[in-house]
């Protein structure tokens, strides 16, 4: 019956559980991206070492985090360093000048001294790469997990400073 089925994006995001390898990572980040659209997420967090093997500069990203970005959205980035992210991912890097002023950037860096999580938190919804070497991990909707990852994450972007600029000024 139709009506029973989700949409594929929808049903990749109400997954709740584990998922295992790089194809299952790359298909949740996807289904995040469009239920961010779909269903107007005020905040998403995304959290990375370097986001090297993150579908970022795919056009249907773009697509995605474009359809997402209306009044009132923010969007939070933290790494360790965005020197990959600005080589792997050349379509998001244009966007995310071109939506600066929704965007607010973190590094830690390799002497921060806390390990940047691989991770997506939003308010209703997390996926954790607890292996990204291997790209395994936990997803789903649990409010406990989800509130956890976020002091995980929010130590880390305490210790952090700005970086990624928008545009780079110099005399």
């Amino acid at each position: 019956m139709p009506n029973e089925q989700h949409p594929p994006e929808q049903h990749t995001l109400l997954t709740e559980g584990r998922f295992d390898g790089r194809a299952a990572f790359d298909t949740m980040l996807r289904g995040a991206l469009s239920s961010a659209a779909q269903q107007g997420w005020k905040e998403i967090v995304f959290s990375d070492p370097d986001f090297a093997d993150w579908p970022l500069g795919e056009r249907a990203s773009i697509e995605a985090l474009q359809a997402w970005s209306a009044s009132g959205r923010r969007l939070v980035l933290l790494a360790q360093r965005y020197d990959v992210l600005e080589r792997a991912h050349a379509r998001f890097v244009p966007w995310r000048r071109m939506w600066d002023h929704i965007i607010e950037c973190r590094a830690i860096g390799k002497t921060g001294g806390a390990e940047v999580p691989s991770a997506i938190w939003t308010p209703t919804w997390f996926m954790h790469r607890i292996d990204p070497e291997r790209s395994r991990g936990v997803c789903g909707t649990d409010a406990a997990s989800r509130r956890a990852l976020r002091e995980t994450i929010d130590e880390c972007w305490r210790l952090a400073r700005p970086a990624f600029a928008a545009s780079t000024l110099g005399l």
